[in-house]
């Protein structure tokens, strides 16, 4: 049997590259209104939805007719958008334009991407010999960290913080559906 080669880098682009798309078509219906959101917030709105994956992996079926990939979608776009956030802070009305925001999803997606080029390398790609199950429950597990760390205003010991937290759940969610798109799953 051949070993398979792969090319996690293009595989990431690509799929952070679809989750632009939806994020952009979001931004043209509803605007910039998460940026009235707080990191909490945010925080939250993924424990939903890595909640929902969880317990879709665990039951094996969906009341509502959507699938995990979705759900993995907006893992990563929350991440992003929970990213942005703390760098900006919460406003009380969107005070972004759409090419603003969109500047901003590009530099995280580029940081959060770049930081698991790094990891990658030194890990090995072991991610690939994972389950989707396991890693859903890493998700689950840095977003109660962050929970805690939110809890604790920041002021924490040896913590990385929020934002490596967050680029962690990303590039799970985005390691996630390349499993789910591939043979690997």
């Amino acid at each position: 049997m051949e070993a398979r080669t792969h090319n996690t880098e293009q595989e990431c682009r690509t799929l952070l590259r679809s989750c632009r798309e939806l994020f952009e078509k979001k931004l043209h219906d509803y605007g910039a209104a998460w940026r009235i959101l707080r990191p909490e917030s945010l925080t939250d709105q993924i424990y939903i939805k890595a909640e929902r994956i969880r317990s879709l992996q665990i039951n094996g079926f969906a009341a509502v007719d959507e699938g995990v990939e979705p759900e993995f979608i907006g893992i990563v776009n929350y991440g992003i958008i929970g990213m942005i956030q703390l760098e900006r802070g919460a406003v009380s009305s969107p005070d972004l334009s759409p090419g603003e925001a969109l500047a901003e999803y590009d530099r995280y997606a580029e940081k959060t991407l770049q930081l698991m080029l790094a990891k990658n390398h030194d890990y090995g790609e072991v991610w690939r010999n994972m389950r989707v199950t396991s890693m859903t429950d890493l998700i689950l597990s840095k977003v109660h960290r962050t929970k805690q760390i939110e809890d604790l205003r920041g002021e924490t010991f040896v913590s990385e913080g929020i934002e490596a937290n967050y680029m962690d759940m990303v590039n799970y969610a985005l390691f996630c559906l390349i499993k789910l798109n591939s043979t690997e799953a």
